[in-house]
């Protein structure tokens, strides 16, 4: 195995495990709205995934989880069910691509080599589905806030909901899972084509063998 095939892999598994770390926190982390009133000028309001927290300027936080599943929005429901399934889908596709790897020694022979190939094409792919499962409802959520931030109907005294850490921390893993498995993928394609010649010489061997045996007959 070359070098070059060697290096996209472990970037893309490296990028794959950084993004999904990053997917995880924003499922945690409970900014993805944050809010902030004149009213009261040292207390911002978080809203999360799981819970709602006021952040003081102190220092201080308070958060609460929500009390039931069925009294929440419509949003939250989409979004959790979407993170936690991008969450499952990408750590299966990680699973999947580590035996691909052509570092782990294990299937060496040319049905081993096309089981790697496999492999990682199947936790490239995984990778990729596991981005767009993020990116979706952290894009949702963003255009709902802008919707009702830009709402003439609500007064400009009403204080609105914007973008929190956890939005763009979902975004920027999001953008990483998809580029992550094109990264294996792209390995994937590298490595075939560096054992193609291979085929190719044990024929031009062969053809060399042959072309002696006749001389030597002659």
């Amino acid at each position: 195995m070359d070098s070059p095939a060697c290096i996209l892999e472990l970037l893309g598994l490296l990028v794959y495990v950084g993004a999904w770390l990053c997917a995880l926190g924003s499922t945690i982390l409970p900014q993805w709205l944050t809010k902030s009133t004149s009213l009261l000028p040292t207390e911002s309001y978080g809203l999360g995934l799981w819970e709602t927290c006021v952040v003081q300027d102190i220092g201080g936080m308070e958060c609460r989880s929500y009390d039931s599943l069925l009294g929440l929005s419509s949003d939250l429901k989409l979004a959790r069910i979407s993170m936690c399934t991008a969450l499952a889908v990408g750590l299966l596709g990680i699973v999947v691509a580590v035996p691909g790897l052509h570092l782990i020694n294990s299937c060496k022979d040319y049905k081993g080599h096309r089981t790697k190939r496999t492999l990682t094409i199947i936790g490239g792919v995984l990778g990729m589905m596991s981005g767009v499962l993020c990116l979706v409802p952290v894009s949702y959520v963003a255009h709902l806030a802008v919707m009702h931030f830009f709402d003439e109907k609500v007064p400009e005294v009403v204080p609105r909901w914007e973008f929190g850490d956890a939005l763009f921390c979902g975004w920027a893993a999001g953008f990483l899972l998809v580029v992550a498995g094109l990264i294996m993928v792209t390995s994937t394609w590298c490595s075939q084509a560096e054992h193609h010649p291979a085929p190719q010489r044990r024929c031009r061997a062969k053809r060399d063998r042959d072309l002696r045996k006749r001389s030597e007959y002659v």
